[in-house]
């Protein structure tokens, strides 16, 4: 990493820790003014490194010197507003970190002490490990070095759409610490901060509906030791991004459900809606819910007083401009798709792969038990295997085809094995479970969580909860690594999980019975740490201990750990390419090839991006290159396509999945 890249990365994180100090709120009934602060300074971040790529991409100058140029024109603003905010309001903490350590009990400093150390062993798997994400080989990453070759945001021709039509929120991030550091040994630290604040939201989440200190801590450990949680923390994947500005609307919403509508509310809603859009589409099942729950409460507190009118006109105002603010975020993106496919939400085929086709009840009865079942599935086949036949025949029975194209992705099958520690398929059968029950608790009866002032409002959150669930049965189709999809779901139920458990304790320890209800609990809480701990130590495709850790692999061995047998090849294909002096070079592969290698292995001595051009393309715009204007040919996973390319008298060689081609001579 250069210096220079690796010194303004330092003062970018001066500058956040100046800006979350800058906009921390004032106030005795702010609750939890620390980790809102925190939220604060995350949506004005990301919304300016957003804005950021927008703004060069458009004109061109997607490069390290204008972009470190705006960091540093941020960094310089949010240290000056620190400063200014200090002289104007000192900071004077309510109660300092040692303070709370020493008042907390043993349980408690269990709690904490547990989600701080799997923190933290995330951290080293994130900073030791290469990304070896499969969607990551494909797309996620490709599209990253476009960006960087071009020095724009425009769309190229590709035989993988996903590199263009899916929302490109993340990979915003990944640009900025891919200029910035000129390669991506940081690229985990994106998901890995989204883990930090998701568990920081559900403990702030937890407070606002009236959970004390050891509810709070619950949530955190809880969502902590989740294995999706755990693996997604040191991915490239987007799931866990989108997760924590999901659960950033929901707090902010919680925040406003008692205050009229304000500047600071509205844009904060609005950024965090925008946020969640910008990378990915889904996360708005969980939004959309949120966002009514707020709007109903405004509203009828608006028609409960005095200039009824004036008030209702001012709710359905502020609800305008969250969307206009969500617009400013996700809007250039949503203008390109609609340029180049007519709408939106970019091409049909992008369109109809992931929703739902069917809608009559009976099919959308079997897609929730589908992904119940494989989100709460168990390392115990006999279990699995005959809930799973139970499915199929209850299917059967009610007339819908378990294997149907139109409630079922692509060309998967259920059931599939989801309880293994894979960043892809993971279950969390003890968060699903407990998180359905609370649910149900708070839905039927919200007395038995919290107190009495507070009902209407854990009802109603649940109730936003459960809607998210639903939408989500009703609008995605099962698939097999549809688990990581419930992320942002997840983040939204676990409070309400840390507050049941609290509850619990209490209720039992006041009736006499508390040594059998702690018994219980704890033995949920220790089963689920142990799995968050072997998540992280031996999870898939990351692990700490075994064969292919991180800690023993070499970097290529790492990249390719989902795919070993390819390694070698790529190598041998670029070896020959390079010493061919190639510089254009004709890229040919089919949808799911790992195009990410050829940008790696390409990539000239000074770190300038290969010249990479594709001779297959799904872009009806943008046709592919002419295989006669490269100066070679280089192919992964189409060895057909691959020889209908190839110029007459070339020369082509190819293995098991990789090939290259050039000229005579």
């Amino acid at each position: 990493m250069p210096v220079a890249g690796l010194l303004l990365l330092l003062c970018l994180a001066i500058a956040f820790c100046g800006l979350t100090y800058a906009v921390r709120p004032a106030g005795p009934e702010v609750v939890a003014p620390g980790r809102l602060a925190v939220v604060r300074a995350a949506l004005m971040t990301a919304v300016f490194a957003v804005l950021t790529v927008e703004g060069l991409g458009a004109i061109g100058r997607l490069s390290l010197v204008p972009l470190a140029a705006a960091w540093l024109v941020f960094v310089v603003a949010a240290l000056a507003a620190a400063a200014l905010r200090h002289r104007r309001a000192p900071w004077r903490p309510r109660l300092r970190p040692r303070h709370w350590w020493r008042e907390a009990g043993l349980a408690e400093r269990l709690l904490a002490g547990t989600v701080g150390g799997l923190l933290l062993l995330e951290l080293l798997v994130a900073l030791l490990a290469e990304p070896n994400n499969f969607d990551s080989q494909t797309y996620h990453l490709p599209k990253v070095e476009h960006w960087v070759a071009q020095g724009s945001l425009e769309l190229w021709p590709t035989a993988i759409h996903r590199q263009v039509t899916i929302p490109p929120g993340a990979e915003y991030l990944l640009l900025h610490l891919r200029l910035l550091t000129g390669g991506d040994g940081l690229y985990h630290l994106i998901q890995w901060g989204a883990g930090l604040g998701a568990v920081l939201l559900v403990s702030r989440i937890t407070a606002q509906l009236g959970g004390g200190r050891r509810a709070q801590l619950l949530s955190a450990f809880v969502l902590a030791c989740t294995p999706m949680v755990v693996l997604q923390a040191t991915s490239t994947q987007t799931d866990l991004v989108v997760a924590a500005w999901v659960g950033v609307v929901a707090t902010l919403v919680l925040d406003g459900l008692r205050r009229p509508p304000s500047a600071t509310m509205v844009l904060g809603l609005g950024a965090a809606t925008g946020l969640t859009a910008l990378t990915k589409t889904s996360g708005l099942l969980g939004v959309g819910p949120m966002l009514l729950f707020w709007g109903v409460v405004q509203l009828r507190t608006a028609l409960a007083g005095d200039h009824r009118a004036v008030k209702a006109a001012r709710v359905m105002g502020a609800s305008v401009l969250v969307l206009a603010a969500a617009a400013v975020v996700t809007g250039p993106f949503m203008a390109r798709m609609t340029v180049e496919f007519d709408h939106p939400l970019g091409p049909p085929r992008l369109r109809e792969s992931i929703p739902m086709q069917r809608h009559d009840p009976a099919s959308i009865l079997v897609n929730g038990v589908r992904i119940a079942h494989t989100a709460l599935d168990v390392p115990v086949p006999p279990l699995t295997a005959a809930t799973a036949a139970g499915i199929v025949a209850f299917a059967g029975a009610i007339g819908v085809d378990p294997q149907d194209r139109a409630i079922t992705f692509g060309k998967e099958t259920f059931p599939v094995p989801a309880w293994y520690p894979d960043e892809d398929r993971a279950a969390f059968p003890i968060t699903g479970t407990l998180a359905l029950i609370a649910l149900a608790l708070a839905v039927i009866r919200p007395a038995r969580l919290i107190t009495a002032d507070r009902r209407n409002e854990l009802r109603g959150y649940a109730l936003a909860v459960l809607a998210s669930g639903i939408l989500h049965i009703v609008m995605i189709k099962w698939q097999t690594w549809g688990n990581r999809l419930l992320l942002y779901a997840l983040v939204l139920a676990v409070p309400l999980v840390g507050l049941w458990l609290d509850t619990l304790l209490r209720r039992r320890a006041a009736s006499g019975r508390r040594p059998v209800a702690t018994v219980v609990i704890s033995a949920v809480l220790a089963v689920a740490a142990v799995a968050g701990l072997l998540s992280v130590v031996y999870g898939y495709p990351r692990r700490l201990v075994g064969a292919e850790s991180v800690l023993t692999n070499d970097d290529w061995e790492t990249r390719f750990i989902r795919r070993p047998q390819w390694a070698d090849e790529y190598r041998w294909a670029a070896d020959a390419v390079r010493d061919s002096g190639a510089r254009r070079i004709g890229l040919v592969q089919l949808n799911d090839d790992w195009e990410y290698p050829w940008w790696l292995l390409l990539r000239d001595p000074d770190g300038g991006s290969p010249q990479i051009v594709s001779l297959r393309s799904t872009l009806p715009e943008r046709p592919a290159a002419d295989p006669a204007t490269v100066d070679a040919i280089i192919c992964a996973g189409a060895r057909r396509e691959c020889e209908r390319l190839t110029p007459a008298g070339w020369r082509l060689e190819h293995r098991d999945h990789v090939g290259y081609a050039l000229p005579p001579g």
